[in-house]
């Protein structure tokens, strides 16, 4: 075990299986919530260093020996996919990075059935994507989600510590150009670093056929420097966006993260991710899988369930399920960020998948 797992382990709760889990029907927890939505973290390494998630040098990664492969991933995707998840996101660390990525896209776009069709999306920062977006599109991935937080070239070096803004916009034309839709931009808004740039952020989005998604920035950067007073609100978001546009809402949210508005009355929208000041607990639906095998039922958990032992310890697919079902039934009711005695997870962003 390396000595990143080690330090992981002491301040993450390896949570114990809840004696009164369900053992057949949906994936639900004691609060109704049926979980349609799995997040995969394929690596916690990144080609950048953003300021709001990670420390430039000094970083720790997981061991690779200790990276789920490419079978134990599809096998956790089936016994998850055979009780109800629907919506498979390749998340990192960078999912770029991980040189079997079409094969994992593949095996997983194998698990479609007729009865219950099955997604395959990806997040990434767009760094190489426009090499490697044929292969994928053919191994059966249907959507993208590509993070750009400024579109200014300064400003992307310095927030990201890498002069690799010209490769972002080259995989962001490549997933323009693609049969991809809907094709998502998403952006953290940060108060005195790229706030001034929201409007621009949405037209270039307009200009690439894609929505433009604002998230609140969120206490899961991996050292620990979150701050509130530096968070743009949805409200400031909003205000804004309404100089520029009429924004009109649009309902049935379902249990998707952003709320959208459409644009002057038109068929382009936005959307912002407001986790901290309008929490969407109440309709969450996804879990997450960290790539060194740990399931997480909320990405602000303190506590991971861990399917290590299983996985290559001899388990049965049963025993998947059970820790799955577990897992789930464990999540309570909301993150609680807004609780006076909150404690952010141990994880970094990179570390937990997004």
């Amino acid at each position: 075990m390396s000595a990143v797992q080690i330090r992981l382990q002491e301040r993450t709760a390896k949570a114990p299986l809840p004696e009164d889990a369900p053992t057949d029907g949906p994936l639900f927890d004691r609060h109704g919530r049926v979980h349609r939505d799995m997040r995969i973290s394929l690596t916690d390494r990144c080609s950048l260093r953003c300021t709001y998630c990670m420390p430039e040098q000094g970083n720790e990664w997981l061991a690779r020996q200790s990276i789920l492969t490419l079978d134990e991933i599809v096998r956790v995707a089936e016994v998850a996919a055979t009780h109800g998840i629907s919506t498979f996101r390749l998340t990192g660390g960078e999912p770029l990075l991980r040189r079997d990525l079409a094969d994992v896209v593949a095996a997983l776009a194998a698990l479609r059935r007729p009865d219950r069709p099955i997604q395959i999306a990806m997040t990434t920062n767009a760094i190489g994507l426009d090499a490697r977006l044929p292969e994928l599109i053919d191994a059966g991935l249907d959507r993208l989600n590509i993070s750009i937080d400024t579109v200014r070239r300064d400003r992307f070096r310095e927030l990201t510590r890498r002069d690799r803004f010209d490769d972002v916009l080259a995989g962001i034309r490549a997933a323009a150009a693609s049969p991809l839709r809907p094709l998502k931009l998403n952006a953290v808004a940060m108060r005195g670093v790229n706030d001034d740039e929201l409007a621009d952020l949405v037209q270039f989005a307009l200009d690439n056929g894609a929505q433009m998604r604002f998230i609140e920035q969120m206490p899961l950067d991996a050292g620990h420097t979150w701050d509130r007073q530096s968070m743009v609100t949805r409200e400031e978001i909003l205000e804004c966006l309404g100089e520029r546009w009429h924004l009109e809402p649009i309902p049935g949210r379902g249990g998707a993260p952003a709320e959208t508005w459409r644009l002057d009355g038109s068929d382009h929208t936005v959307g912002v991710i407001a986790s901290v000041t309008a929490p969407f607990c109440g309709a969450c639906d996804r879990l997450r899988l960290t790539a060194d095998g740990q399931l997480r039922n909320c990405l602000f958990s303190t506590r991971e369930f861990d399917l290590m032992p299983v996985l290559r310890g001899g388990g049965s697919d049963a025993d998947v399920e059970r820790v799955l079902r577990g897992c789930i039934w464990g999540k309570l009711p909301g993150h609680a960020i807004n609780d006076p005695g909150f404690l952010q997870p141990a994880r970094g962003m990179n570390a937990i998948g997004g």
